[in-house]
């Protein structure tokens, strides 16, 4: 038997084929390398094959950056790949290498043809795709720690760019020492040189000064704004944050008393079964007249 064969025998959705359908199909496989850290397929990619892991670990996930979330992680035996190849429609999740792996893949004419010929592959699938979408529901609704400033800035206008990096110079130790820079040069200027422009007591310097910081300050008070806007969106993702952990901590707590429950109710049952054996072999060694 080929490796090819081999590794479609001991996948649970190919176990009903025969030895000739298995090696029909094991004809059909080609194969390919993967490196640790490859990307065998992306999100979005137009998806046409089928793809059984014959050797290694792949990596589902879904989303970039910082919002990427680990879907699944599949070793040798099992497949991926399948949902696109029967919507026809686009990856939905992206398929990365945890180490050099070994594939094996099935065109999505194949795979259609193979479902036609044997029904009861198609149910396979079916509670297999509902399993992983399963807990994919799942493993999103846990999701809820946010990285809420970033959400925050992804939605600034323009305007609101400009007022946070304005109120940021404004409020450091540059702005400072520039300013204080560019006073001294323009008094000692005014009077050094016998051409003043703006003699003492420096009306002109004040107007500039009075027209400066009028600018200023709503531009500041827009920027702090905007800051008590992310500390409330802080402050309630770490409500959601911490009353997701209060749930989990309470399942955990029901759980234990559960599983403490069947465990005092089987030390019943072992007790009372070897204390009806301890009766038992003493009425059988007792003397019989």
């Amino acid at each position: 038997m080929s490796t090819g064969e081999q590794l479609l025998a001991n996948i649970p959705l190919f176990e009903s084929l025969t030895e000739e359908q298995l090696r029909v199909l094991a004809s059909r496989l080609e194969e390919h390398t993967a490196e640790t850290g490859e990307v065998i397929f992306k999100q979005g990619d137009e998806g046409a094959r089928l793809f059984l892991i014959a050797d290694g670990a792949v990596e589902i996930t879904y989303g970039e950056g910082p919002a990427k979330v680990s879907l699944a992680r599949l070793f040798t035996g099992q497949y991926f790949g399948e949902l696109s190849v029967f919507d026809r429609a686009p990856r939905s999740a992206t398929a990365i290498a945890m180490k050099p792996t070994q594939l094996m893949t099935l065109d999505a004419e194949d795979v259609m043809d193979f479902v036609n010929q044997n029904p009861a592959a198609a149910l396979r699938i079916i509670g297999e795709m509902s399993e992983r979408l399963r807990q994919t529901n799942e493993l999103m609704s846990r999701q809820v720690s946010r990285n809420v400033l970033a959400e925050e800035e992804e939605r600034l206008t323009f305007g609101q760019r400009i007022a946070d990096k304005v109120a940021a110079f404004g409020g450091s130790w540059p702005f400072i020492f520039i300013a204080s820079i560019g006073m001294i040069i323009w008094m000692a200027i005014n009077v050094v040189l016998a051409t003043k422009f703006d003699p003492y007591p420096f009306i002109l310097l004040n107007l500039v000064l009075s027209s400066v910081a009028a600018l200023q300050a709503p531009i500041i008070m827009m920027s702090q704004n905007r800051q008590a806007s992310k500390d409330k969106l802080l402050s309630q993702n770490d409500y959601l944050v911490n009353l997701k952990a209060e749930m989990e901590i309470t399942a955990l707590m029901r759980t234990q008393a559960e599983l403490l429950a069947r465990l005092t109710y089987l030390e019943r049952s072992l007790l009372k079964k070897d204390g009806a054996k301890s009766q038992l072999g003493l009425v059988t060694t007792l003397p019989v007249d």
